[in-house]
Order: C-alpha cells, then structure tokens, then sequence
C-alpha cells in the first residue's frame, strides 16, 4: 500500500466515499506524494510517451500554424505564446525553433508556460535555455493581451466525475473501501444541470463530466475574445462524452487505477463539445489530429527529415505516421481550434459536421 492511499482510505473511514474528481486530484496533485510531484512521466524511461516526444515535426507544424495566424491577424505585438501543461518543454522548444524565423514573431513573444509543479517547471527551464520565460500556476493567470496557445494531453488529466445510467435515474462512482482496499461504486446522485445535456442516455450508458475543463476553456477563451489570438488543442477524446474512459498509465502499459494511488498517471479521455461550448462565443473548429497534421504538411517535413537522418529526432517517416495513422494516432486523438468571431479558421481545420472530421460550431 502506498502512503497516499494510507490518507485516502482515512479519509474515506472518517467522511465516506469520495468522488472520481477528488481521488483523481490527490493521486495527480497531492504535494508530497502525488504522481506530478514524485515521478517523471514522460519518455521511455517513463510511463507514456507525448507526441512531441515522438517527433519534433509535431511542435513544428503547429508552431508554424501559430506563426500563420498571427500573421493574419496582423501581427499583434505583444502577444503571449502559452503551452498548458508543457512537460520537459519539448513542444515549446520545437514551436521556438520553427518560428524563429518569422519576423517579428519571437520579438513579441511573451512565453508563459502554466505549470504547477515546481519540479517540472526546472526541467522546462533547462529545456528552453536561452529563452525568456514566465510562468503561472493557472490558466488565470494568464495576460490581458493577444493569446496563441497550445495544449497537448492537458485536458486528459484534469478530474473528472462519472455517472451510470441506472434505473432512469443517475448514479454516481464513487470511491469506497472494499475488504480493505480502495474500490469504485456507484451511488445515487439527485438532479444535476450538467447531466441535462445527455436526455437522451439509455439504460447502463455511462456519462463522464470535467468539473475543471469549462471554467478552464473559458479563461483561455476570453482572452481571445477580448484581445484576439488562436488556442490549440490536440488530445484523446472525442465530440461527446459516452463510456468509462477511466484509466492509468504505468510504464507504458494500462494497470488499476485504484492499486497504488500516486503511482500512475490518471487520465481520461477529453468532451471536445463541451470544449467547445465552453469557449463560445468564441469560434471553434474540430478534426482529427491526422487530418490536422497532414494538412499542416507533416509529410513533407517528414521527407525533409528523412534526406538529413541527424537532423531528427527519431525516424521520421516512422513518426509520421504513427502521428497521422488511423490505426495509431491519428483518429483517437482530436485537435480543436479556438478562435476569434469573424475571422476564417486556421489553416488545417475546414468546416463539417461529424466527429471523424472537422466541425465548426460558431
């Protein structure tokens, strides 16, 4: 038993079952024995690999995509150029590099990384030496100015609650104790508004709510309402939250999420339409991150790569594809756009209206 599941289980024996949301913020965000404060996730060596860790082309193209609209939007300066959630600092070190050449980009650059964790935010300042840097503990935080932003496997991991279908009513999972060991169970829950948007569940169909994710889409997009600018998100989801998406990550591989609290990487997958209408009136548009990336010329950066071997990071028609493939990537991982009233979208998003392609909800 680990020692954060010793303060769960007394909490749980003294207060009762806790939602899915509390047990996924202590397990991720606990400060002394949560997976982000004791643990390096990222790479090989550990439990899961990003996509920037897969290949610098994914940083590039979107950074070029920043670059772009920033330039149809007349080249407002300064700007603030976030990442949510930025890990080792690897996209954002790829986003620099391939900008570093339009003009005036990284002159009115203000690089603003959201990040809470202290022992992230040493790594992220060694992986961008020789850039200036702020950083903030949230997304609140961020300037009242233009804002480009991206955020890669950030809304995965904020908490989420869980409700069961069950007899024509709701039931919530919870989280109890078990013959002594933590374990999942649902219990009834009165009316709630956010379920009022899934009238049309059926019986046993489960439904999964981010408390975190609208207030969060909000802030960034009141800043570009307000002040203009582009965010863009790429994570596993879909348009509608339907299914258990609960799970944990340890070395690579899936295990139960309730065995050893603070030990792997809690996520789930991401409601890109709550996202989105989240950040109305801002204007969003969806696709797949293969269809976005493709689009973005990831192909012939990879041929590029490919004539000059030194010059990638790992095998880039290898990359490519696991980035853009149906069967890998490219289909379970969504991208969503966020962007100003009464502007076109950006380049790689085009209008349409179902979950496989884009989708522009104005």
């Amino acid at each position: 038993m680990t020692p954060l599941a010793d303060l769960i289980q007394g909490r749980i024996l003294s207060g009762g079952p806790i939602s899915l949301a509390e047990y996924m913020a202590d397990c991720l965000l606990h400060p002394d024995h949560g997976y982000y404060a004791t643990r390096e996730p990222f790479g090989r060596e550990g439990d899961f690999v990003t996509a920037p860790e897969i290949s610098q082309m994914f940083g590039e193209v979107l950074g070029l995509c920043l670059a772009q609209y920033w330039l149809d939007l007349g080249s407002p300066s300064p700007f603030t150029l976030a990442e949510c959630g930025p890990g080792r600092g690897t996209l954002m070190a790829d986003i620099l590099r391939a900008t570093a050449r339009i003009p005036g980009f990284h002159a009115g650059a203000e690089i603003l990384l959201v990040e809470a964790s202290a022992r992230l935010r040493e790594v992220q300042e060694k992986t961008l030496a020789g850039h200036q840097l702020r950083w903030a503990d949230r997304v609140q935080d961020l300037p009242e100015q233009p804002l480009f932003l991206v955020a890669n496997e950030f809304f995965d991991a904020l908490p989420i609650r869980q409700f069961t279908r069950k007899g024509g009513a709701w039931a919530e999972t919870m989280v109890g104790l078990s013959e002594g060991r933590l374990a999942p169970g649902l219990f009834p829950v009165g009316a709630l508004a956010a379920l009022e948007h899934f009238s049309k569940a059926r019986e046993g169909d489960i439904i999964e709510i981010c408390p975190a994710a609208a207030p969060v889409m909000a802030e960034i997009a009141g800043r570009i309402i307000r002040h203009k600018g582009l965010a863009l998100i790429l994570d596993y989801g879909g348009w509608q939250s339907l299914g258990d998406t609960f799970q944990a990550l340890s070395r690579h591989g899936y295990t139960d999420p309730f065995e050893a609290p603070g030990e792997a990487d809690l996520t789930a997958h991401v409601d890109f339409g709550a996202l989105a209408l989240a950040a109305r009136p801002a204007r969003a548009a969806y696709t797949t991150q293969g269809a976005l990336l493709t689009a973005l010329g990831i192909g012939t950066r990879a041929q590029q790569l490919a004539a000059h071997p030194a010059a990638a990071r790992n095998d880039p028609l290898a990359a490519a594809r696991r980035l853009t493939d149906p069967a890998e990537m490219g289909s379970l991982f969504k991208a969503l756009a966020i962007y100003p009233c009464n502007t076109a979208a950006p380049a790689g998003f085009f209008t349409g209206s179902d979950d496989t392609g884009a989708r522009d909800d104005a």
